[in-house]
């Protein structure tokens, strides 16, 4: 019944949208805005086509190794950072000016020193996105409890033993947290760094659409990010349930008390 629940939950709202959406082009013959009908059969005939392995397969390639990427930086990096205070003091100023430049303003300089090739791309993706996952990281680390860090000290715990058990443990939450930001992140900068001197790609199939005004098709594209946007959080969401079980658990212990 709770299964059912969910589901009735997330679909919803999505025909609400969709009806409204019917009702308000039924009739209509609008060069710009296709009729849900039109929407459906283009979206088929366009990406279960080659496209798919010329353009999305591509694209996906290139996104699921910058999350990687940004992931293992913004952990290694975090965990670092967090653990010292002098480091974070001295770091912290550089953090925030290199956080306050927007990832797309650097393409043109990243592909003035890699090229335009797939290192461009995936680059522009980790430059936007390990900043979520590397400042959670290094606040995760930062608020961990003192009882916890003189408990280690006092048993004599090596510092990779106190990562394993302690320090990684008790800041997994705000590092899922910051990865949850990260992805959607990641999903803007693939596009955009595929607008930019590419011949593959969703953003550039997307592009290609609206400058040879294939508009059904642009639209198909624009629905089709968002598939791959909602896949990604509900794989996440499977992945925190997962790595963050015991942390739910407990929370649901504490709101029953």
């Amino acid at each position: 019944m709770t299964y059912i629940r969910t589901f009735l939950n997330i679909i919803a709202l999505p025909l609400i949208l969709l009806f409204i959406w019917f009702i308000s082009t039924l009739g209509e013959t609008s060069f710009f805005v296709p009729t849900p009908q039109a929407l459906v059969e283009t979206f088929f005939e366009t990406w279960t086509s080659e496209r798919f392995v010329s353009d999305v397969f591509p694209s996906l390639g290139r996104l699921m190794i910058g999350i990687v990427l940004s992931i293992l930086i913004g952990i290694g990096a975090g965990l670092l950072i967090g653990s010292f205070r002098w480091l974070r003091a001295l770091l912290e100023p550089t953090l925030e000016f290199f956080r306050a430049i927007p990832p797309p303003v650097l393409i043109p300089v990243i592909m003035l020193l890699i090229g335009i090739g797939d290192e461009m791309k995936v680059s522009v993706i980790v430059l936007g996105a390990v900043w979520p996952i590397l400042l959670n990281t290094i606040e995760g680390v930062r608020s961990m409890d003192e009882v916890l860090a003189d408990t280690s000290r006092t048993y004599g715990m090596n510092k990779i033993n106190s990562i394993r058990y302690l320090i990684l443990p008790s800041a997994m939450p705000q590092i899922m947290a910051g990865i949850r930001q990260s992805l959607s992140i990641a999903l803007i900068l693939m596009v955009i760094s595929e607008m930019f001197a590419s011949t593959e790609g969703l953003g550039f199939a997307i592009v290609q659409f609206q400058r040879s005004f294939a508009i059904p098709e642009m639209w198909s594209g624009i629905v089709l990010l968002g598939l791959i946007g909602v896949i990604l959080s509900f794989i996440f969401q499977l992945a925190e349930r997962w790595i963050l079980g015991w942390y739910h658990g407990l929370r649901e212990i504490e709101q029953a008390a």
